[in-house]
């Protein structure tokens, strides 16, 4: 399981959906948030051998977790996702979007509308899709929390190809920023975190030893981000009673890659 992290007595019992949750990031917050004794919505796709063992492993250390089979891609796949994990758990308190990916390095010039679509439907449409389809779930518990993950892409505008997946990052900060103004007035939280460059199967997928070298000597904490770097600041912004007076925020998790 993952790092000890102390318990925070608001997330007992809350059940939570976890999109992109099969690898990297997203399995160690499914492991996180079940630790912290939460019901978790385990969303995946086309890793279903990662998702089961990690379905195996969370209810063996006495976790409570429901896995869920969507295409990221489909909106009204997304949608349906979070409808299967409050159907599951009789509730949903908050929703963490994780999913999301580069398609391919691929450069503006050379950008086509296929691209263009594969891209924001991952990384966009599918969020808005499953925060619309939370919402009356989240207004029924009295509020909640909705946590989007972005990129320190979206900031600096990436670069080797990676333009248009920056791009629908800082699409997302910009949602969430609007969602928190909205959605505040039901008592629902939504913020965003920002990973920089953490060690995942998506720099595996996605980028060269040398652009991860070159990357490398960018950050003054002088190593890349692990998983369990970003767990910390998931946990933080669900707790309402750790984090009650922030929504539409970014947190960056970079090692001072980036100093917004």
């Amino acid at each position: 399981m993952t790092q000890t992290i102390a318990s925070i007595p608001d997330l007992q019992g809350k059940a939570v959906l976890i999109t992109g949750a099969s690898t990297g990031i997203g399995a160690a917050l499914a492991r996180a948030f079940a630790d912290q004794g939460c019901s978790v919505g385990l969303h995946y796709n086309s890793s279903v051998e990662a998702a089961e063992k990690l379905g195996e492993e969370i209810r063996a250390a006495g976790g409570k977790v429901t896995l869920v089979r969507a295409d990221a891609t489909s909106a009204s796949a997304m949608a349906g996702a979070v409808e299967e994990t409050a159907a599951a758990f009789g509730r949903l308190d908050g929703l963490i979007n994780n999913a999301g990916g580069m398609v391919a390095r691929l450069d503006y010039a050379d950008m086509t509308e296929e691209h263009y679509d594969a891209v924001m439907d991952l990384n966009a449409r599918s969020v808005l899709l499953a925060c619309k389809a939370a919402l009356p779930h989240l207004k029924r518990q009295g509020g909640g929390f909705i946590i989007n993950t972005t990129s320190i892409a979206a900031r600096n505008g990436a670069s080797g190809g990676a333009g248009l997946y920056g791009s629908s990052k800082a699409f997302i900060s910009n949602v969430t920023r609007g969602m928190a103004k909205e959605f505040i007035a039901h008592n629902i939280r939504a913020n965003a975190v920002a990973p920089g460059i953490v060690l995942t199967p998506f720099h595996e997928r996605y980028s060269s030893e040398a652009q991860m070298q070159a990357a490398l000597r960018t950050i003054p904490q002088g190593r890349f981000g692990t998983v369990e770097d970003c767990i910390g600041t998931y946990l933080f912004l669900a707790s309402e009673r750790l984090s009650p007076y922030i929504i539409g925020q970014t947190i960056e998790v970079n090692g001072g890659q980036l100093m917004p």
